[in-house]
């Protein structure tokens, strides 16, 4: 219709490459990164649902006051808390939700 096969011109990921079973394409945080607080690099997240999932449990985090992802499928994406929780609590609720920092 448009002069674009789908079924072969779109860029997916299949789910054996993908550490995430729930999609199989990459997705981008639509929150803009937050540019204070502490960074971390995460590695292993593939989809928004992943972002979510550390994002939720790093919330959980007494002393995180804001929490941002900002995913990079397949390389190293950054994780950004502002707050008082310390980064052993941080690395600790990632380790949790099924990541790894870096």
């Amino acid at each position: 219709m448009c002069g674009t096969n789908n079924r072969e011109d779109l860029d997916l990921t299949p789910i054996q490459e993908s550490s995430c079973a729930c999609c199989s394409t990459p997705a981008i945080s639509a929150e803009p990164a937050d540019t204070t607080g502490s960074v971390y690099e995460l590695e292993g997240l593939t989809c928004g649902h992943c972002v979510q999932t550390v994002e939720e449990s790093v919330r959980a985090v007494s002393g995180a006051d804001s929490v941002t992802v900002t995913l990079v499928a397949g390389s190293i994406s950054t994780l950004t808390v502002a707050g008082t929780a310390t980064p052993e609590m941080v690395r600790a609720a990632v380790v949790t939700a099924g990541y790894t920092v870096v």
